[in-house]
């Protein structure tokens, strides 16, 4: 019986790792082989095309030059359609509020829901006028896109298409 829930509690972990690793990995600073800046603006990013070598270590910059807090998220397009509903939840659950991210509301229902945490290698949620990074290497041939999936931002076109060559 011990062993039953402990599966039950491993396989969906499995799962999550599985459905990254198909889209690439989080990448080592040690192995970057170019940086491109990503600018997000309200519902757009710069540049909306990104071309890719196959096997690329990229560490992209992503500044939020937007009034709204923002998202950039390397993903295939099925993998962002089921991450809108838990931003959905989160603006529900009042963490993101149009401008800012209720950083301690997060924590806090994260303890429960640990979709609410938005702690992903392939992606970073930013309020106006801050910056991170992420560092990710492209080993897939699948068809990537970064996008913004803060409700609507997606919708309206906050999409960058990610080249693979």
């Amino acid at each position: 019986m011990k062993i039953l829930i402990f599966l039950l509690f491993l396989i969906p972990n499995i799962g999550f790792a599985a459905s990254m690793n198909h889209i690439g990995k989080k990448g080592e600073s040690s192995e970057v082989d170019r940086i491109i800046e990503i600018k997000m603006y309200d519902n757009y990013f710069e540049p909306n095309v990104i071309n890719i070598k196959k096997g690329e270590t990229i560490k992209f910059l992503v500044k939020n030059l937007g009034l709204l807090v923002h998202e950039f998220n390397i993903a295939t397009k099925k993998m962002h359609l089921n991450h809108q509903p838990e931003m959905m939840e989160m603006m529900e659950n009042e963490i993101l509020l149009g401008d800012k991210i209720d950083y301690e509301k997060m924590k806090e229902i994260s303890k429960t829901n640990h979709s609410m945490a938005h702690s992903h290698s392939n992606s970073v949620l930013l309020e106006p006028n801050k910056s991170s990074e992420i560092i990710w290497k492209f080993n897939t041939d699948l068809i990537l896109e970064a996008a913004c999936n803060v409700p609507g931002h997606y919708e309206s076109g906050m999409i960058s298409k990610i080249n693979i060559n």
